[in-house]
Formats: structure tokens, C-alpha cells, sequence
């Protein structure tokens, strides 16, 4: 059986109310692969967590954009989310578990955790003063 690919590109404003749209707009567009609830939270759950990284590592709660692009092909999804921010100094450090630069917004560090755990593959791009690119991967409905 021949698979086509499908893709979707969206901006949006890099606002703490846009978090839920992300999530959403992302479940829908996966939906087309018919995934288990688990997956789909899974899926939702790192797109909130990289939106969020832009909003408040990105771009400290200051203007800016956030673009997610997603590319089904077969029953694989690919989730791009990209902000041009302040960047990422330290990708390594970034990625620890309980690592934050925001301690005093009461921020986990648990981020880059979430979103690896969840998917199963996390890529990080990031150059100080340009911004962010994220891109997570999962399979769905390996089980």
C-alpha cells in the first residue's frame, strides 16, 4: 500500500492562551492516523510543552511568533516547532531533567523530559540571538 504524505504549517502569536490551539490544531491534523487516546496525549502534551519553551525561554514572555509544521508520511508524524527568540546557549544542559534558567516562574525543567519521553525521537537547533527549532517524531499505532 502507497502512502502520501500530508503537511500542515501555522503561526501564531507567541501568547500563553495559544498553547491550547497548538494542542489542538495538532491533535486534529493527527487524527487523519486514527491514533489511541494515549497517543494523541502524548502528541498534545510535547507540542505544549515545545510552545511553551518558546513563550517563556524563547521569547521571555515578550512579542513574537511560534510556527508548527507537521508532516504526516505513513504512520509517521513529524512535529516542527520554531521560535526566533533568544536561542539556546547550552543544548546539552537544556536537555537535563530539572534544568531551568526561569527558577522564579516556578518553572519544572521537565520540558525537554516530557517531550522525550512522549515521542519517540526529540532533535534540538538552536543558535543564540536566532532562535529554536524543535522537531519531535512518533510513530503511530505501532503497539
Amino acid at each position: 500500500m502507497e502512502y502520501l504524505a500530508n503537511e500542515m504549517k501555522m503561526e501564531f502569536l507567541a501568547l500563553s492562551s495559544n498553547e491550547g490551539f497548538a494542542r489542538v490544531a495538532v491533535g486534529a491534523f493527527l487524527a487523519e492516523l486514527n491514533p489511541t487516546v494515549d497517543e494523541l496525549a502524548d502528541v498534545k502534551t510535547a507540542v505544549s510543552e515545545a510552545v511553551t519553551n518558546c513563550i517563556i525561554h524563547g521569547y521571555e514572555q515578550k512579542e513574537g511568533s511560534i510556527w508548527i509544521q507537521c508532516r504526516i508520511e505513513g504512520q509517521q508524524m513529524e512535529i516542527s516547532v520554531i521560535d526566533t527568540g533568544k536561542g539556546i546557549r547550552d543544548i546539552e544542559k537544556a536537555r537535563e531533567p530539572l534544568f531551568t534558567t526561569k527558577p522564579e516562574l516556578e518553572r519544572s525543567g521537565m520540558g525537554f523530559a516530557f517531550m522525550e519521553a512522549f515521542m519517540d525521537e526529540v532533535e534540538v537547533v538552536s543558535k543564540p540571538r536566532e532562535g529554536t527549532c524543535v522537531t519531535m517524531r512518533k510513530t503511530i499505532g505501532k503497539a
